[in-house]
């Protein structure tokens, strides 16, 4: 008898801590294939899936869903542009956002975009349900860069430091 607590327990925990890694809330994730998404749909998740892929294309798979995560987190903010193309796309002056926008590169790892797409599609269809490991973060920079920002730094998830603004801002 106690053994069968014991594993029910167990279970019980292993699927606790397997939700809690995920980044997901409780609700159904949504799953979708890039195929089923309007025209219009597939061009945002592309324009999402280049930006992990120039930003985060290399890292771990949080550091891609985090990147992913203050991309969309801009689309609502009222400060950014209201659709994830423009806000990839976005230049304050003559100074691009993401900077390799600016760069004008190409895809140079096809098994890492289509990965980076992935992501993309993953969090576009599941953004309101998704935790924000980023904490609601807009900003970010990699970890041997100091811009000096004066942000309220939310947290780092692999060479990435996160930001939002301060209160009051």
């Amino acid at each position: 008898m106690h053994k069968r607590i014991y594993i029910l327990a167990a279970i019980f925990l292993i699927s606790a801590i397997l939700l809690l890694c995920t980044g997901f809330s409780k609700e159904r994730i949504i799953g979708v294939t890039y195929t089923q998404l309007t025209a219009e749909a597939q061009t945002q998740v592309d324009c999402l899936a280049e930006n992990i892929y120039y930003e985060a294309g290399y890292e771990p798979r949080d550091g891609k869903i985090a990147v992913a995560m203050v991309t969309l987190n801009r689309v609502q903010d009222p400060q950014f542009p209201k659709d994830i193309c423009s806000v990839v796309k976005q230049k304050v002056k003559s100074t691009c956002q993401f900077s390799w926008f600016c760069e004008h590169k190409t895809i140079q790892n096809n098994s890492a975009y289509l990965q980076a797409r992935e992501i993309a599609l993953l969090v576009y269809a599941n953004y309101e349900k998704m935790h924000d490991m980023t904490q609601g973060a807009l900003f970010y920079h990699a970890d041997y860069v100091n811009p000096r920002w004066k942000l309220e730094r939310t947290t780092v998830i692999g060479r990435h430091i996160f930001y939002k603004q301060r209160d009051g801002i």
